[in-house]
């Protein structure tokens, strides 16, 4: 397809697609699917070779959300039966990240439901940092913790915080029909202070709420503009007790194209397929491995993800090798550039600063949610062993085989999570 070669020769040079080339890419047909695929990863090759970074959740704070994002099973009115527990002591977060480090996870991404930090969570999650760097040397550190307020971006990177994410989730143009707690604009200007602080950005979208092929492209063409250096690809979990509990929109088909545009239009950044691929993506979660070149391992915060070893066999088995501690994810070009911003950053506001000082105005953010969407699980858990100060009933899973419409869906699939941070189970890493 002349298409598909435009769109291989652009990846190559990082030259952004047009967004006709984008939206032709989602209407594909399904005899064309493979020939999408293998040209996406071709383009994934370039700048990845063949390596997966893993990356292991863990859930701080699970639940209990003022916030009413409609996809996230922690929003306010939710009667979705998840886990609810306050902060993990940082002894109790490091033990979860061990699991996931022993398991080859080489990031960590430290998760909490909320508006945003106040500076008191700022102190707690920057003595967590610590703790985790202290026991697993060389392990990165992303923080998930909602809409930040000036300086607190700042104070976690001098906590040892590598990256922060904030998913945009979807368009401006639909975002009041998902969200009305928070705007679309806030959650851009987080995703701005995180790159100013000198953190890595790491920020994506949430498909099958719902939306137009416009949308994702719209979303996707603005998380480049951001310059993210990890784009995570989440596929809507409708969690029975949501408003979005009966979206079922996606196929196997439908996600590995959404995967090839984001890689089309995100040629050199880390891909990362995240919630949601186990109910949607199936059976074609390998084939899914030659477009993205990241995954998380195991559970993810509300629902129960492939077990770990199924995860590295996946891998293996597809003739892909997981990547290294030592490796450095991102193209030298872009690693550059994200270490340039970092030491600027360490000019501006000083890179001796303790996680309680830093610099900015500190001023305190309401609780709340909105920070990392798990694909309609919210913002929680996975990992560790601290008591549940609130532990919902065992939900029960939904007979149903196929959604209205939707061939194939698989209803069964979505399992909430009683594994991990917030119980006595041991994770599953």
């Amino acid at each position: 397809m002349d298409l598909l070669n435009t769109l291989v020769d652009k990846g190559l040079r990082r030259e952004l697609p047009s967004r006709e080339e984008a939206l032709a890419v989602l209407a594909t047909s399904d005899d064309e699917l493979l020939d999408v695929v293998a040209a996406a990863g071709k383009v994934r090759r370039q700048w990845f070779g063949r390596r997966v970074k893993l990356n292991y959740l863990v859930n701080l704070k699970s639940g209990l959300c003022p916030e009413d994002c409609s996809y996230c099973s922690q929003r306010l009115g939710s009667t979705a039966g998840i886990l609810k527990y306050s902060w993990l002591k940082p002894d109790e977060a490091s033990q979860a990240a061990a699991a996931g480090v022993a398991g080859g996870a080489k990031r960590v991404c430290l998760v909490a439901s909320g508006r945003g930090p106040t500076d008191r969570d700022v102190d707690r999650v920057g003595k967590t940092i610590e703790a985790i760097k202290e026991q697993n040397e060389g392990v990165e550190v992303c923080a998930c913790l909602g809409l930040l307020s000036d300086g607190q971006a700042e104070r976690l990177r001098a906590a040892g915080a590598d990256a922060y994410n904030h998913n945009l989730n979807t368009s401006e143009g639909t975002y009041g029909e998902i969200t009305t707690t928070h705007t679309y604009q806030d959650r851009v200007d987080t995703v701005q202070k995180a790159h100013a602080a000198g953190l890595s950005a790491c920020s994506g979208l949430i498909a099958g709420m719902g939306e137009s092929d416009e949308d994702l492209v719209d979303v996707v063409y603005a998380l480049r503009e951001l310059d993210s250096d990890s784009v995570p690809v989440n596929f809507l979990i409708p969690f029975e007790g949501t408003p979005l509990a009966k979206e079922w929109n996606l196929t196997p088909q439908r996600c590995l194209r959404i995967l090839a545009m984001v890689r089309f239009v995100c040629p050199d950044v880390e891909v990362r397929i995240a919630g949601g691929r186990e109910v949607h993506l199936r059976s074609m979660q390998p084939l899914a491995l030659n477009i993205a070149n990241s995954i998380f391992l195991g559970d993810y915060l509300t629902s129960e993800g492939q077990a770990g070893k199924a995860d590295l066999d996946m891998i293996a088995d597809a003739g892909f090798e997981v990547e290294g501690a030592g490796t450095t994810t991102l193209p030298k070009h872009r690693a550059d550039a994200l270490a340039e911003a970092a030491a600027g950053a360490a000019g501006r506001c000083g890179s001796t600063a303790s996680a309680g000082g830093g610099c900015g105005s500190h001023a305190e953010a309401g609780g709340g949610c909105g920070s990392h969407a798990e694909a309609g699980g919210g913002c929680g858990p996975c990992g560790g062993h601290a008591p549940a100060a609130e532990t919902a009933p065992e939900a029960e899973p939904e007979s149903g085989t196929a959604a209205e419409g939707v061939p194939g869906a698989r209803t069964d699939l979505v399992a909430v999570r009683r594994r991990g941070a917030g119980t006595e189970l041991a994770p599953n890493a």
